[in-house]
């Protein structure tokens, strides 16, 4: 089974702390927080994407080789994730097998290959993100609010989808998501930050059900769905 531990992670901007914070990611976790808390920063570092002026300590353990060719990310908004100029078939980075092989795991005919992001649904490009994310021989799958961008119909689509990626092709989930849905069905285990600092995690069941924090319950109380988590 795989497993990824952030034993320590900790971002600093001049001298001031953003992020310290250590989890475990086993099987498939919830990064949630407020904004501002530091959910990004997280994702941003496990991709290697922080600018150079922030200050990254990090010390990660996992039973496979961590690189860019095992981490898949899938944005919060697709539709700027594609070059619109530029035909689907180019924009990925494999070969025609893989491309066609990934398309039909996520539930697209290979036409799709032949045309521009424009000449496409929002639930189809989402999905081609998600094709090109797991091109690669991806163990982990890195998500940031992947439906913020989609109708109801569409959001459940991709959830499922998600979901049964996850387990035919056997891949460890960190899903950031205001989406307390979302979380149910697809992550075992919650995080929960505040300003760059872990309140509570748990299983996700437990925590929903038996929050111990006082934070973690506004969390929970306030709308996943519809709000963004401010002060």
């Amino acid at each position: 089974m795989l497993n990824l531990n952030i034993k320590k992670l900790k971002i600093d901007f001049k001298k001031n702390n953003l992020v310290d914070i250590s989890f475990n990611i086993d099987d498939s976790t919830a990064l949630i927080g407020e904004s501002g808390s530091g959910k990004s920063l997280t994702l941003k570092a496990l991709l290697n994407l922080l600018p150079k002026n922030l200050e990254v300590t990090k010390n990660i353990d996992s039973n496979f080789e961590l690189n860019s060719n095992s981490i898949g990310f899938i944005p919060q908004n697709p539709f700027t994730s594609l070059s619109p100029m530029t035909k689907i078939n180019k924009q990925f980075f494999c070969d025609e097998k893989k491309k066609v092989e990934v398309l039909k795991l996520v539930d697209l005919d290979k036409s799709v290959l032949n045309k521009f992001p424009s000449q496409l649904s929002g639930g189809q490009i989402q999905r081609v993100v998600i094709a090109i994310a797991i091109s690669k021989d991806v163990k982990i799958l890195l998500l940031d609010e992947p439906t913020t961008a989609l109708d109801i119909e569409n959001k459940k689509n991709v959830i499922t989808l998600i979901s049964d990626l996850k387990k035919r092709l056997n891949l460890l989930i960190l899903f950031v998501t205001h989406d307390i849905e979302s979380i149910k069905e697809i992550c075992k285990n919650i995080v929960i930050i505040k300003k760059g600092k872990l309140i509570e995690s748990g299983l996700t069941k437990e925590i929903l059900e038996n929050p111990k924090q006082n934070y973690t319950k506004i969390l929970i109380n306030s709308s996943f769905a519809n709000k963004e988590f401010r002060k």
